[in-house]
């Protein structure tokens, strides 16, 4: 009777479970692709866009003294060190300032294993900067003190409690506490990654990033227009959705930097705990004084570019876990003849897909675009770069710019291919500016020639050569190569699985408080079998671990095919709770290993085992003689 209420249990588990995989199985993956294009316009419940939180808003305002740090934020160095940034001192603005001496306050961290005790201090540099407008009526800026410290020899996968300052005035920050990815690996990848552009500082960002917090990251890919500081006069007061409109007068595009301030402040809950890697966008040029541009994004953001080689904190490159990215400058020199092309060919080329499987890239300004709204911008940019990028199998390419979003089929040259990148746009943030709802294949909505100037960079607009919208600038409907668009704010989060998926979803600010409701979601499936012919071999692992993600069994039930095979898989499962099979075993194949599980079986059923670590060895074998028998 004992044993028949326990095989009551398993029947019953491995019926549930099985429900569940069969309902979970419509994620779709890009295998299935190209998809027909789809378009969801924005809901006319919602407004398309907000206001600037204002300056006294207590999320914003200032709630330190004197020399504590504030604006504390993270950002990878390499896999084994990390910056720790921060802000100290009053920041000014008027018309004849003096700059605050950086030497007059320390920087330091002081860090460990273990809350409280800090077994470590590093020590950094410290810098200001002003902003300076030689005109009548423009009022000028000089920074508080501006820290950068690096924290090296780092052990992966483990806890750091830190807390940052000067401990001889003393003035240190309270404890925070941050986790360190694991070693590059093809069977290691860090949990989340959160991936928003254009942010900005309004009632909408707030619900981007509570949103975001909910889904919690483990690193934040920033694809440029972070604070849009420059949307006010110097003089500050309320924002504005269009600068020139609002101020036509003004002499030069001026910028409120304290909007700068507001916004470390208000992203530190987040940015204190969560490495956040940026790129530029247009609202960081901020041109002042001698033609001087860029200041304030390049003294108060730590990059990797000397640890990846590159001689600009413009673009420059990082490894997290097991995925390489990628961050390109869309506003400084990317012709094939310039450095950051010398560059990002030297990177490219140390690439070990053996190690990094993933390669992904961002810039600000997408190359892919079907809405109004910088339509064919940034043309010249992709005319130099592309091929490059194809030619390396780059994966996955984030761009923001476009407020709304998009996510493409994979193309290539306009021409839908299975090895060209998926191109994704997420300028969804929530800035100032609104949401874009206009579409380039609409009716009369086509921009004109002299329409969507890059603010770098030369035009390059062309009409296609081929294809239904041959001799034409715009499509008379929904390009092939555009998969999914909706005007909407949001955030999206990658989630990698192992050395050939990812599952990617992209969240509404609308479905912030509906449990597992997002906008579009897909598997994202790299083929280095069909892809990488000119390229380095890649070895197929296994992941050595569950995810920790209970979304990301779905990668196993895509196909039918995999779905019998993952079902075959929780019922030994289920079965090891009355058979008493190997933990291990019930790891292994209850994780969304299947896909390379079913690939070393069906490829060489015993060679192909050696493939696993040593301790997974003994699993696949035992994992054949189950499949083989079933």
């Amino acid at each position: 009777m004992k044993d028949f209420k326990l095989w009551m249990i398993t029947l019953t588990t491995f019926l549930i479970i099985t429900k569940m995989v069969v309902t979970e199985s419509q994620i779709p993956t890009t295998l299935d692709g190209p998809f027909k294009p789809v378009t969801h316009r924005l809901d006319p419940s919602l407004r398309k866009g907000s206001s600037d939180l204002p300056m006294d808003d207590p999320r914003i305002k200032r709630n330190v003294t004197s020399n504590f740090p504030e604006q504390i934020a993270l950002a990878i160095s390499s896999p084994t060190s990390v910056w720790v940034s921060w802000v100290t001192g009053d920041a000014q603005v008027g018309s004849n300032l003096t700059e605050l001496d950086p030497s007059s306050v320390l920087s330091e961290v002081w860090y460990g294993k273990e809350s409280g005790k800090y077994t470590s201090v590093a020590k950094g540099v410290s810098t200001v900067y002003s902003q300076l407008y030689p005109f009548k009526g423009l009022l000028n800026y000089t920074s508080g003190i501006i820290h950068h410290v690096r924290l090296k020899g780092l052990q992966p996968k483990t806890k750091y409690y830190y807390k940052c300052g000067d401990s001889s005035i003393p003035a240190m920050s309270g404890e925070n506490v941050f986790e360190t990815f694991p070693t590059p690996s093809p069977n290691s990848y860090p949990h989340r990654i959160a991936v928003i552009g254009d942010l900005g500082l309004t009632s909408n960002t707030t619900t981007t990033i509570d949103h975001l917090i909910q889904n919690d990251p483990s690193m934040i890919l920033m694809v440029g227009d972070l604070s849009y500081a420059n949307q006010y006069q110097t003089t500050g007061g309320k924002g504005v959705p269009c600068f020139s409109c609002a101020f036509p007068d003004a002499p030069i595009r001026e910028t409120y930097q304290p909007r700068w301030d507001a916004w470390g402040r208000f992203m530190e809950p987040l940015t204190s705990r969560v490495p956040m890697m940026v790129i530029e966008g247009n609202h960081e040029i901020e041109p002042q004084v001698s033609g001087i541009t860029f200041k304030s994004y390049l003294t108060r953001f730590a990059v990797p570019s000397v640890e990846s080689g590159s001689k600009s904190n413009l673009y420059y490159s990082f490894n997290a876990g097991g995925v390489h990215f990628i961050m390109l400058g869309a506003y400084v020199d990317y012709n094939s003849t310039g450095a950051q092309y010398a560059w990002l060919k030297k990177d490219l080329d140390l690439v070990d897909r053996t190690v990094t499987p993933w390669l992904v890239a961002a810039w600000h300004p997408p190359w892919y675009n079907s809405y109004s709204s910088h339509y064919q911008e940034f043309e010249c940019m992709r005319q130099e770069m592309e091929a490059i990028l194809y030619q390396y199998g780059v994966d996955i390419i984030f761009s923001g710019h476009v407020h709304a979003y998009e996510r493409m089929n994979r193309v290539y040259n306009y021409t839908l291919d299975p090895c060209g990148p998926v191109y994704i746009i997420v300028g969804d943030g929530g800035n100032i500016e609104q949401v874009d709802v206009d579409f380039a294949d609409d009716p009369g909505k086509c921009p004109s020639a002299g329409d969507n100037t890059p603010e770098f960079g030369g035009v390059c607009h062309l009409n296609f050569s081929s294809g239904p919208a041959k001799g034409q600038f715009c499509w008379n409907r929904q390009p092939d190569w555009s998969a999914y668009r909706e005007s909407s704010f949001g955030h999206g989060i990658i989630e990698v699985v192992n050395s050939t998926y990812a599952l990617w979803t992209w969240h509404r600010n609308q479905d912030v408080y509906n449990e597992d409701s997002h906008g579009d979601q897909i598997y994202i499936v790299r083929q280095p079998e069909l892809c990488s012919k000119t390229l380095k071999p890649i070895i197929v692992h296994a992941p050595s671990s569950l995810p920790s993600s209970p979304s990301l069994s779905k990668a196993c039930c895509h196909h039918p095919s995999l779905l019998i095979f993952s079902l075959y898989s929780l019922l030994i499962g289920a079965l090891s709770l009355s058979l008493s099979l190997p933990l291990s075993l019930m790891r292994s194949l209850g994780s969304c290993s299947f896909p390379r599980f079913k690939e070393v079986i069906d490829a060489k059923p015993y060679e192909n085992c050696l493939v696993f670590s040593e301790n997974l060895y003994s699993d696949c074998l035992l994992a054949l003689e189950m499949y083989t028998f079933f």
